[in-house]
């Protein structure tokens, strides 16, 4: 269901299960409205002049509200347009960087003669692995994600990390470890 027909729902009966079903107080989806009614417009705006090009800037806009709207608490947001802004320049550095993986692998397909090209199927599978894949390496500690990159791409050793590093063996041991976590956690993240 798109953000603004919960946000401009007259029925009461339909805007109270909403807030049910997202834990909204009836005060909190109210203060959601009056965001949503005086913001939105502002939102699409700014997002078209930074993608220049509006349907984009509307499905970013869209998102950002229901990204707002699974937010607990509503009622102490002060500055609605910072907030909103926040919210919608993670999700353009997101875009931006799906469409950049997207536009590499393509390049990588026409490499490859058509009859050895994966299905659309495939495709699209492996796309979605490249972006969590860049999800999660992004969110690494920058000597970590290099560790675990050389270790994984590139199969080095502790020591010969190490040294290309500039560290010793048992701090490539503690990023290789970090890396591992992060995985853990990133993986149980989304399985969620």
């Amino acid at each position: 269901m798109r953000i603004a027909s919960v946000l401009q729902s007259s029925s009461i009966k339909q805007a109270q299960n909403i807030a049910l079903d997202n834990n909204v107080s009836s005060i909190g989806l109210s203060l959601l409205h009056d965001i949503y009614a005086n913001n939105y417009g502002w939102l699409v705006k700014l997002l078209n002049k930074k993608l220049s090009c509006q349907h984009s800037a509307a499905d970013l806009a869209q998102e950002t509200f229901l990204k707002l709207l699974h937010k607990n608490n509503h009622i102490g947001i002060i500055e609605p347009r910072a907030y909103l802004t926040t919210i919608a320049h993670g999700l353009m550095v997101s875009l931006i960087r799906r469409r950049e993986l997207e536009k590499t692998y393509l390049a990588a397909l026409a490499n490859i003669p058509v009859a050895e090209q994966p299905s659309a199927e495939a495709r699209l599978i492996t796309l979605e692995t490249l972006v969590q894949l860049d999800a999660m390496l992004d969110g690494m500690p920058p000597k970590v994600r290099k560790a675990y990159l050389l270790l994984q791409l590139e199969g080095l050793s502790y020591a010969e990390i190490a040294n290309q590093l500039g560290v010793t063996s048992r701090s490539v041991t503690n990023y290789i470890a970090k890396a591992a976590l992060h995985c853990a956690i990133f993986k149980q993240h989304l399985s969620n």
